[in-house]
């Protein structure tokens, strides 16, 4: 079902026939009558369905198939700013983009509690002048504050909060008519942030860069630039500039960011630049400060939102700019639902909404760096760091010469450097990215491996937890004292490090040292994680264990080493992306070291020195290894040179599965018909998540070549079994 292209407003009398799109997983369209008062294309609305009502939004005239004078009437219409045609059109393109259901879509773009619900009202208190009939250490506390922050209404929690006062203390002075009580809307605007605030000062390079970027986005027209920067070179502040332009233009500006637990640091550098904190959009926040932010965008009430990918479905009124951070991140790809990356559908959205698109990163993707060598998105380069820091030096420990001892995983020449830095109180950072205590728990008394019962996946030791995890589907249990096949007691083994085990490795060789592990399976909250990171920051560490949580743009001044345990770890398998995400992981993590006044080095463990990507890794030029890269992949006609989509049939029966896979490859005419090549069926290599056998076969296709209506011609086909779950992947990031 496809709606791009068929947009335009239009207003529809009471009683006219219109087509509403819900968010149920129906594969068309709605018919209903228009209400009393009528209604307009991209209102949204509440319509009966079944014995439900649910939320919907009107997509334009009814397309007449079904009987007028049986046709329900629209319930009524929702207090809330109309769906723009920016923002349908976006809808259906990327629904049609990724063959993805319309409603599904529209999903995405209604994510927040209480749409229906007229808006709420609470009580907030403002000043309201005169004096009191005593004055007291309490009621002149409260006076001041509410005088500093200019007259502005606050809610009876948030002033008693601010002046350090009881609630009694203002509602005495509520009784005596110096604080006035009224009501207000619950989704207030967010505060006003000031443009015009001085920025940091900026090196030439950046000042160069930013002044691009200004440019580009007061030119009010669509446009994509990629930011490359070394790490710490500030690139932050660069796009900063640009979003302080878009503001004084009266646009929204959108900044994507691939971690929650980045955002503290980056809403303080904000606050800092714009005298407020922007609004935030992610898994973090609370329900009710999503309504509002929902709410808001749409209004104009939030200049500026800092969130997850999801953000780029908001109803923003103005969209003028976004932003992509660490561009190149692997969690702006959603691998489940909706299967989007949130790259690409930035830069749909900016050339529908005549917005600019910034693509920063250190380590740009191979889509993105090539889409720049084209000539498709301009180009700007920050070559080295800001203010007195300098780039780490990078040097291999060849552990084929390390003489390390059994069960052992950190080098002597490691360990020297470890304890230098702790000499010279500095931090050090030891890098791994396996989560968990041991990958693998084997018996020792009959070999068995203990493996998911859900899934074709090796469970997870997590001593921390004293449990077994799966980090495919979530399954977890105890550890248990004998083997589940021979039953034999005190046999089973862990083999292989995973952080926590490094951890105890730590703890060994350096008892006086503090040492924080961060991997994101060890926290309750995202807020308990952020608090984590803020403490490192401010020297609560001496040595830091982390996975790849570690490398995503966290800034620790006092980190001058960075340890890599397993180098080699991403160069294994067949992954059509290994050497790329390899070579961006590695940089991005060594870039952690010196990024203060004292310098860093990075060390990195491998057992294949000689391997051309970490001689890239070490030699730092990375334009020899995009160069190389991009070469590989164009002489074998894969992404980003020729065009690739994963079909994934999973079922309960794996022959069931099998059988349709093979059904699908005999009728394989539409695919053909492009040019294109069908690989499989064949079993996914994790075949098996939460006791669903996986099969895929994958399509390949020229650059050039119509791979969705082709795959949309070539699944029409067959209609699945009722059991049998079919997703398609266009541009797949991963083939598991």
């Amino acid at each position: 079902m496809s709606g791009a292209g068929l947009f335009g407003q239009a207003e529809f009398e009471a009683g006219q026939r219109v087509g509403v799109l819900t968010t149920q997983p129906l594969d068309r369209v709605l018919d209903y009558r228009a209400p009393e008062g009528g209604c307009s294309t991209g209102d949204f609305v509440e319509v009966p369905l079944g014995p439900r009502r649910v939320l919907g939004v009107v997509w334009g005239p009814g397309e007449g198939s079904f009987d007028a004078a049986r046709l329900r009437p629209v319930h009524r219409v929702l207090d809330a700013p109309p769906m723009r045609d920016e923002l349908r059109s976006f809808i259906a393109r990327a629904a049609d983009y990724t063959l993805t259901p319309l409603p599904a879509m529209l999903r995405l773009a209604t994510r927040a509690p209480g749409l229906g619900d007229n808006p709420a009202m609470r009580h907030v208190y403002r000043l309201a002048g005169g004096e009191p009939d005593r004055m007291t250490d309490a009621r002149a506390r409260t006076i001041a504050a509410m005088r500093e922050h200019g007259g502005l209404a606050f809610t009876l929690g948030e002033l008693s909060h601010l002046a350090g006062v009881s609630t009694s203390v203002i509602k005495g002075l509520v009784k005596q008519g110096v604080i006035v009580e009224e009501e207000a809307p619950r989704d207030l605007p967010y505060p006003h942030l000031d443009p015009e605030l001085p920025g940091r000062e900026l090196t030439a390079d950046q000042a160069a860069a930013s002044e691009s970027l200004r440019q580009g986005v007061a030119a009010g027209r669509y446009g994509t630039t990629l930011l490359k920067g070394v790490t710490g070179s500030g690139k932050t502040e660069v796009y900063l500039e640009a979003v302080a332009e878009c503001l004084k233009k009266g646009r929204q500006a959108l900044v994507l960011l691939p971690e929650i637990a980045l955002t503290a640091g980056f809403l303080a550098r904000v606050e800092d630049r714009f005298g407020a904190r922007p609004a935030e959009w992610h898994s973090g926040v609370t329900q009710t400060e999503r309504r509002r932010l929902w709410r808001m965008v749409g209004q104009g009430g939030a200049q500026l939102v800092v969130g997850a990918r999801s953000a780029l479905f908001l109803p923003f009124r103005d969209l003028g700019l976004i932003v992509v951070d660490e561009e190149h991140d692997t969690s702006y790809k959603q691998e489940d639902g909706v299967l989007y990356n949130a790259r690409d559908m930035a830069v749909l959205r900016a050339s529908l909404a005549s917005a600019q698109v910034i693509l920063a990163s250190a380590t740009p993707s191979l889509e993105t760096w090539a889409n720049a060598e084209a000539g498709k998105y301009r180009r700007l380069d920050l070559a080295s760091r800001f203010g007195a820091s300098e780039l780490p030096e990078m040097r291999a420990i060849d552990m084929r010469e390390a003489g390390l001892p059994a069960n052992r995983w950190i080098s002597p020449e490691l360990q020297k450097a470890v304890r230098a830095r702790l000499q010279a109180k500095e931090q050090a950072l030891l890098f791994l990215n396996r989560r968990g205590y041991a990958p693998v728990t084997i018996c020792r008394a009959c070999g068995h491996q203990i493996a998911c019962e859900h899934c074709d996946a090796r469970m997870v030791e997590h001593r921390f937890l004293k449990r077994l995890v799966c980090h495919q589907c979530g399954e977890t249990k105890p550890m248990p004292e004998a083997c589940p096949s021979c039953g034999v007691e005190g046999k089973l083994a862990p083999v292989g490090p995973g952080v926590e085990r490094l951890g105890e490795e730590v703890t060994e060789l350096f008892p006086e040292a503090r040492v924080a592990v961060l991997s994101s399976d060890l926290f309750g909250s995202a807020r308990a994680l952020k608090a984590q990171i803020e403490a490192i920051a401010e020297g609560a560490a001496d040595i830091i264990i982390g996975t790849q949580l570690v490398a995503k743009g966290h800034n620790f001044p006092l980190l001058t080493l960075v340890g890599v345990i397993d180098a080699d770890l991403g160069l294994q398998g067949s992954d059509l992306r290994a050497a790329e995400r390899t070579f961006q992981l590695m940089r991005q993590v060594a870039g952690r070291a010196g990024r203060a006044e004292r310098p860093g080095e990075a060390l990195l463990q491998t057992w294949q020195p000689e391997h051309p990507v970490i001689r890239a890794i070490l030699s730092g030029d990375e334009e020899g290894f995009w160069r190389a890269e991009a070469a590989e992949r164009e002489a074998a006609g894969m992404p980003p040179y020729g065009r690739m989509a994963g079909i994934v049939l999973s079922s309960p029966n794996l022959q069931e599965a099998f059988d349709f896979g093979n059904e699908l490859a005999r009728r394989d005419a539409p695919l053909r018909a492009i040019g294109a090549q069908l690989f499989g069926p064949a079993p996914a290599p994790i075949a098996r998540i939460r006791g669903r056998h996986r099969v895929r076969l994958l399509v390949k296709a020229a650059k050039g070549a119509a791979l969705q209506p082709a795959l949309a011609r070539w699944l029409a086909q067959l209609k699945p079994p009722a059991n049998l779950r079919l997703s398609v992947d266009i541009d797949p990031q991963s083939f598991f």
